[in-house]
């Protein structure tokens, strides 16, 4: 049995609170693949602005993709929605970032919401990862993985979600 002479006085525990400065700094080399991964969004961003995501003056559902031409032929309608006769999880989506870069946000919303959120994160990607590779840090950001696991999360929660959606919706009509 312990007596009051055998008892420790501790002073309470404290966390230190972690400072955006203390942040681990980023190599030479991550910085230059940040860098190195705005270049499919911007790529992509740039092809979306050339394509015409519009018919008759109406805004398209799907389909805009048909317009890239690779090699001598365009590309083909979605082989899954061919095979199976309802859209993939997908379809739209190159509608959905071309509407968007050209300032149409509700009807890029109803080619396929998915799209626009991803098309979002990759305009606000770009110039964040320019800005963590500048200050050699991940800017507001505290554990990458972290957050690359829960937007992956969200994305795919979302598409899959919508495409539920849209298949109900294809088979009550």
């Amino acid at each position: 049995m312990a007596t009051d002479e055998n008892v420790l006085q501790e002073e309470p525990y404290e966390a230190a609170e972690e400072s955006v400065d203390d942040a681990a700094p980023i190599r030479y080399w991550a910085r230059a693949i940040l860098i190195g991964l705005t270049v499919p969004w911007i790529l992509v961003f740039a092809v979306a602005i050339r394509l015409d995501p519009y018919e008759n003056g109406e805004p398209r559902r799907m389909g805009t993709h048909m317009q890239i031409a690779v090699g001598d032929q365009n590309l083909p309608d979605c082989n899954f929605k061919t095979m199976a006769g309802v859209p993939c999880p997908s379809c739209g989506m190159t509608t959905s970032f071309s509407l968007l870069v050209h300032a149409d946000v509700w009807n890029s919303l109803k080619a396929n919401f998915a799209g626009t959120g991803l098309a979002t994160f990759g305009m606000l990607f770009i110039p964040w990862a320019f800005a963590s590779a500048f200050f050699g840090r991940f800017v507001f950001v505290r554990s990458l993985e972290l957050v690359v696991f829960w937007l992956a999360a969200v994305f795919l929660a979302i598409l899959f979600g919508r495409w539920v959606v849209v298949i109900v919706l294809e088979f009550l009509t």
